[in-house]
């Protein structure tokens, strides 16, 4: 039953180690939701290119039309698709996205992943995705869209918290405890 399945949401700001966390819980059996993918799924149907403007403008349209929570209720049904009785989500943005998913998966648990602006830009910039930021100006306007729909409350009310300036082992090990921390929590 979909209540009854373990979801973890991860909030972060773009570069944080979001997919450092989301690997860990693949090696421990999580299914695996992308928000992103919902925004980038749109700017496909609409025929535009992933850039880091277009999918800015339909996140932020998306969310003015249909609520804050839209791209939560579009990753529901996929939620509830997913075979794994545990599921991370990785890419929250907002406490209304938080609480809509907690109307429907009661076990949830958001997690957020901090790293500095400076530490961020160098990982963005080196990832080298098609919606990365090509120069710092750009990776401002993007920090300022993400704080601008709630981001930034997201993390600091989540129940979790992973910072990730360290090594890559570090965060690994940091987020394999939270993970089994809230299974504990959860699964008894």
């Amino acid at each position: 039953m979909a209540s009854e399945k373990l979801v973890v949401g991860l909030a972060g700001m773009p570069g944080a180690g979001k997919s450092v966390v989301v690997n860990v819980a693949k090696a421990m059996s999580y299914g695996v939701v992308v928000m992103g993918d919902e925004v980038r799924e749109e700017a496909k149907r609409r025929g535009l290119k992933l850039t880091p403007e277009n999918l800015g403008r339909i996140m932020l349209e998306l969310r003015r039309l249909e609520g804050e929570a839209v791209i939560a209720r579009r990753c529901i049904p996929k939620i509830k698709a997913k075979a794994e009785s545990k599921v991370i989500v990785d890419g929250l943005r907002s406490l209304a996205e938080a609480e809509e998913f907690k109307k429907i998966f009661p076990k949830f648990t958001l997690v957020a992943v901090h790293s500095s602006p400076e530490t961020r830009f160098k990982r963005l910039f080196h990832r080298r995705r098609s919606d990365d930021p090509k120069n710092w100006e750009i990776f401002r306007e993007r920090d300022m869209r993400e704080l601008s729909v709630g981001l930034g409350n997201a993390i600091a009310l989540a129940e979790h918290m992973i910072v990730n300036e360290e090594s890559l082992s570090a965060a690994k090990r940091k987020a394999a405890e939270i993970l089994k921390g809230i299974e504990e929590k959860w699964m008894k």
